[in-house]
């Protein structure tokens, strides 16, 4: 009895333990871009809601987007440096 219970008792402070860790058993390469997942099309500036850049250890070096429709896509760096440039000079500007 004394076995089982403690047996038990383990089960549930792993089962605890890995809840609270998940997020480190996700792949971090779920914040890489991809051969596909690119876009080449120019986006208004004002669809964007959010970006974040790949991480270092990506292949790819690019930035991940999200629109405000919920779309999801990455873009080159060269491009978003060149959006970063125009949204900097649109706040200048006004």
């Amino acid at each position: 009895m004394k076995i089982s219970s403690l047996a038990l008792l383990s089960l549930l402070l792993a089962a605890l333990w890995t809840g609270s860790q998940g997020v480190s058993f996700r792949s971090s390469y779920s914040a890489c871009c991809y051969k596909d997942m690119f876009i080449r099309q120019k986006i208004p500036a004002l669809l964007i809601k959010s970006y974040q850049e790949t991480p270092s250890h990506c292949s790819h070096k690019a930035v991940r987007m999200e629109l405000r429709n919920g779309k999801k896509f990455c873009m080159d760096q060269d491009w978003f440096q060149k959006y970063q440039r125009q949204k900097e000079s649109t706040r200048t500007s006004t």
